[in-house]
């Protein structure tokens, strides 16, 4: 597995997949063509269904246009052999003909790949063990916990890295809950985490709490579709869940900066193991490989600030995706609005439960982590595609794409 800097990346939303991801391809094709008369993208099957309302051409255009014209092409109908989420650039030369052309493939999170070659575009692998099982095992042998495994493989700047990561997820929250209108799009969906906050500080005890969750989680999923700054955790769609989570806990519990950081740690192992083993790519395994993998990692991130063990831990984790298995990517219109932000809500209040739940237990159980993300994976693959992220079924299917 590559480092947990892959996974939380600090950017722009309103997709890490389709916005994000496009981008960089952009940058890392215009260096190898800054001198090109024009050039020439073509996006492919769900990349081209959702890319509007998404901003992925905003985000290629900006990039490229500055430069040299460029054609952009929409092809929702063909899919890459290799990702849902195809891209080819071409590069011209002085007589028109192609003087370059490049495949890549966003895979989700931010992340870039070729064919067969999910590693090629990425950092090394840092991580020496894959699944939970193996660290897990590792853990119970050593004493240690999964952050300290993090330690031992990443670089000595992660925790600078990871503190940066909870300044910017912090930020996110608090100008969430500043912000009040409609959210851009045809959808005229107006802001809630304002309200949301205002009204969960008149109740008492529980539902306070319940209705803080919501708010910080909606105030960080409306500033991404709004694309605003927020960090991948572990993509766009997704990124309420674990500030939502971590957030509460630190302000109701007054947990430090420090355990927060360490929670950060184990939080991004859990979607390193998924992202390693299966997606996190709604495009490929629908929105189970986002807000399911999202609500994983807050709920390890959880149990492990309320001192859980390994078990307890990798128990919460496993029921925070087993039970966002199956469920799709329908984004209406295209946008990262109906149904995602509202989900990051619920899967934030699930994660908590799943903290609680695996505290009451000795962390044993029959169903593992890791057969939890073979079956993710599984049921990505069986999922038909209008049902991941090109909006032509589920709950989007009666509404006209951008």
């Amino acid at each position: 597995m590559k480092s947990i800097k892959e996974l939380y990346r600090i950017g722009t939303g309103p997709s890490s997949s389709h916005t994000m991801g496009p981008r960089k391809a952009a940058e890392l094709f215009l260096k190898r063509n800054p001198a090109s008369p024009s050039y020439r993208v073509t996006l492919y099957g769900s990349l081209a269904a959702t890319g509007k309302g998404h901003m992925t051409d905003v985000a290629i255009l900006d990039t490229l246009e500055p430069v040299a014209p460029v054609e952009l092409l929409w092809e929702p109908k063909i899919f890459l052999p290799f990702h849902p989420n195809g891209m080819r650039f071409e590069a011209t030369d002085s007589t028109g003909g192609i003087s370059d052309s490049w495949t890549v493939y966003s895979i989700g999170g931010g992340a870039l790949a070729e064919d067969g070659q999910t590693s090629s575009i990425e950092q090394p692998e840092v991580y020496s063990m894959n699944s939970m099982t193996e660290i897990l095992t590792w853990c119970e042998h050593t004493g240690k916990s999964y952050w300290e495994y993090v330690k031992e493989r990443e670089d000595s700047d992660i925790w600078d890295y990871l503190a940066t990561v909870w300044d910017t997820m912090k930020e996110s929250i608090r100008q969430g809950l500043e912000e009040e209108g409609v959210l851009p799009g045809p959808l005229n969906l107006r802001r809630k985490a304002s309200t949301y906050y205002i009204r969960a500080t008149g109740y008492k005890d529980s539902l306070r709490s319940r209705g803080l969750v919501f708010a910080y989680a909606l105030a960080v999923s409306e500033q991404n579709a709004s694309g605003g700054k927020i960090v991948t955790a572990p993509t766009c769609g997704s990124c309420g869940v674990v500030p939502a989570v971590l957030y509460h806990l630190q302000k109701s519990r007054d947990f430090s900066d420090l355990r927060i950081l360490r929670a950060l740690a184990t939080a991004g192992l859990i979607g390193n193991i998924v992202k390693s083993n299966a997606s996190i790519s709604g495009a490929e395994v629908g929105c189970q490989g986002e807000v399911g993998v999202a609500c994983a990692m807050a709920s390890a991130a959880a149990n492990q600030l309320f001192g859980g063990s390994p078990a307890q831990i990798e128990y919460a984790a496993e029921m925070g995706l087993e039970h966002h298995l199956g469920m799709t990517c329908d984004p209406v219109c295209g946008l990262v609005q109906i149904p995602c932000i509202e989900r990051n809500a619920y899967a934030a209040a699930r994660a908590l439960d799943a903290n609680l739940y695996s505290s009451f237990t000795d962390g044993m159980h029959r169903v593992s982590f890791d057969k939890v993300v073979a079956v993710m994976k599984q049921t990505g693959h069986d999922l038909p595609s209008l049902y991941k992220e090109t909006s032509e079924g589920g709950l989007a299917k009666d509404y006209e794409q951008m």
